[in-house]
């Protein structure tokens, strides 16, 4: 009997703080997803870190989406976020046939792969930081109906692409948890942010006051959304009393439950080390009973929907700060 594969189609942020392992853990996940018969297709969004492509088993990254949408230059140096600009990124649901070869990268194994861009690459002085998280935002490729991926996004490390409403692009998140109690309360606030989602606020980030937002047509921004489903999962565990103990403070604090837990392997320090792509680790393994674990998430939550809610219809007039 063929596999349902529940996840295609879905858009999967995985998120957390500086050093966590969002980028080996996306990696695993993408492996494992193709592993069980998926597409997928990886969106690298993460400004600083790099080494995505690599753990992927790519020599060269593709070209930066950045140089394909062109310059995003406001005036005065005014950025609005994805969660303020409703505006359309023009091109951004473009058809995957339609986007040159230099854009679109593909590992041996099948995984497509996007580059949003490296602030590194752009030169002295270059903060391309909102341009890349509004590509993280609005960059959806159509594919045929049978070849629909599941997309996996690497956020930028911490929580303000969160705040900032970048998580409403999302249909879940992953939270990668490392044995830090700065990554449990990044946990905890993940959860809150998206607590605050389900009551109906509003995320956005400061304007200034006489900006028309209206001519923007943020209105359409209150309208219903999908509020993403969250799921934690525990990476570079060493032993039993660490995973214990991150349990522990987890529940405690805000009754958070890790999914899955990838436990540190020798094999993933090493392939960073060398430079080398992740092949046959342990980790793997881990990374099979988290998509998994996934998947269980998925399906209860299209018998019970508990991740969808309708954001309040707040006057613009408090929208404006």
């Amino acid at each position: 009997m063929k596999k349902e594969l529940v996840l295609t189609g879905k858009r999967i942020g995985i998120m957390g703080k500086g050093g966590s392992g969002k980028s080996t853990l996306t990696a695993l996940l993408a492996k494992s997803l193709k592993k069980s018969g998926y597409n997928v297709s990886v969106l690298d969004a993460d400004p600083t870190n790099v080494g995505l492509a690599q753990a992927l088993g790519m020599a060269h990254p593709p070209a930066p989406l950045l140089d394909y949408f062109g310059d995003m230059v406001f005036d005065d140096g005014f950025f609005i976020y994805a969660a303020g600009d409703s505006t359309p990124l023009v091109g951004a649901d473009l058809h995957i046939d339609d986007l040159p070869e230099a854009y679109h990268g593909r590992s041996a194994d099948g995984i497509d792969f996007f580059s949003a861009g490296k602030i590194a690459d752009m030169g002295i002085g270059a903060d391309f930081v909102g341009p890349i998280a509004k590509i993280a935002h609005e960059f959806k490729p159509r594919y045929p109906a049978d070849e629909a991926p599941v997309m996996l996004v690497d956020f930028k490390a911490g929580l303000e692409d969160a705040v900032s409403g970048d998580v409403l692009s999302l249909d879940w998140i992953v939270v990668v948890i490392d044995p830090t109690m700065a990554a449990v309360q990044m946990a905890i606030q993940m959860q809150e942010i998206v607590n605050q989602l389900r009551a109906g606020e509003m995320p956005f980030v400061a304007y200034v006051d006489d900006f028309d937002l209206r001519e923007l047509g943020y209105p359409q921004m209150v309208q219903d959304v999908n509020v993403p489903g969250v799921m934690f999962v525990l990476n570079k565990i060493q032993d039993e009393l660490t995973e214990q103990f991150l349990r522990d403070k987890l529940a405690a604090a805000g009754g958070l439950v890790p999914t899955a837990v990838i436990h540190d392997a020798l094999a993933i320090s090493r392939a960073g080390l060398m430079g080398q792509p992740l092949l046959k680790t342990p980790a793997q393994l881990q990374a099979d009973q988290m998509m998994q674990a996934l998947e269980t998430a998925v399906t209860q939550s299209s018998i019970s929907p508990q991740h969808t809610h309708s954001i309040k219809q707040h006057p613009l007039s408090q929208l404006v700060r």
